[in-house]
């Protein structure tokens, strides 16, 4: 095969796959009935001429027989006035006549003959047609069915080209959520181990893990505090009992003893101070 050969082989099926893709399964059934009727209507045309031309042939006929009636009259007149020769003559003219009658015979049976075929091939035209247009109407119906079944398919498995891009757009969406999902997770877990620092509380991983330690040593020291403050009460009131009965047996019993609270106050001023560096801090 050339080269050319092979370019024209290749450009027509190219097209014919253009025009299969393009083409409409109704509009083309459409069409060749439309070609159908207009073929039988051709043949309807074609049959009044031929019908029409006979009659014309017929009526010429008819014309010529006419004539060769009054050749007849005109012949035996001339014989019945001893006018040998105008009986010829009419004899002649009858001849002639009749010639031509044949003639349109031969002519009017091929007529009716041809009239005959296409009337034959106008009423199996006819048939054709019928059968074609219920045909058309079943094969649209099967085609419009196909076509739905075919689409309802593709929107379930997602076969067609526009589920194609759906498809292929949740994918997407699908590895973005992933990646995002992946990479906040990444920045929870360097966050917690502290190689990440939180900006907007301005403490590093450092400042955290001192105040966490410091927040257990303010506890033990509150602990130690109450415990000296509740041994420092004990002591002072012992001291007080014994102060008591001193100046009991020293006054002979005088009971009148100074109570202020001067270890309360050290100890609330103490509590206070605790109280304001903590809020400090």
């Amino acid at each position: 095969m050339g080269v050319l050969s092979r370019l024209s082989y290749v450009i027509r099926s190219k097209l014919n796959a253009v025009l299969n893709r393009s083409e409409n399964i109704d509009e083309t059934l459409d069409y060749s009935y439309e070609q159908m009727r207009d073929e039988l209507q051709e043949v309807k045309r074609g049959i009044a001429d031929l019908t029409t031309q006979k009659k014309r042939l017929e009526m010429q006929k008819k014309r010529l027989e006419e004539n060769v009636e009054k050749h007849n009259r005109q012949a035996r007149q001339a014989v019945e006035q001893d006018r040998e020769d105008l009986a010829r003559r009419a004899l002649e003219k009858k001849k002639a006549k009749m010639n031509q009658i044949e003639e349109l015979e031969t002519q009017i049976a091929s007529l009716q003959n041809t009239q005959d075929q296409l009337v034959d091939k106008k009423e199996k035209l006819q048939r054709r047609i019928e059968e074609f247009r219920t045909r058309k109407e079943t094969l649209k119906a099967r085609h419009e069915a196909a076509e739905a079944s075919a689409r309802v398919t593709e929107a379930m498995t997602g076969a067609g080209e526009e589920m194609e891009d759906v498809g292929r757009a949740i994918e997407r969406a699908e590895e973005r959520t992933q990646d995002m999902e992946a990479r906040a997770a990444a920045l929870d877990e360097l966050e917690e181990s502290g190689v990440l620092d939180d900006q907007l509380a301005g403490k590093d991983s450092i400042d955290r893990e001192l105040e966490s330690l410091g927040g257990g040593a303010v506890d033990a020291e509150l602990e130690t505090l109450k415990a000296d403050v509740k041994g420092e009460e004990a002591v002072e009131s012992g001291d007080e009992e014994v102060e008591l009965e001193t100046e009991a047996a020293g006054d002979g019993g005088s009971t009148e003893v100074d109570t202020s609270g001067v270890s309360d106050e050290a100890v609330e001023s103490e509590l206070e101070e605790l109280k304001s560096d903590e809020e400090s801090a």
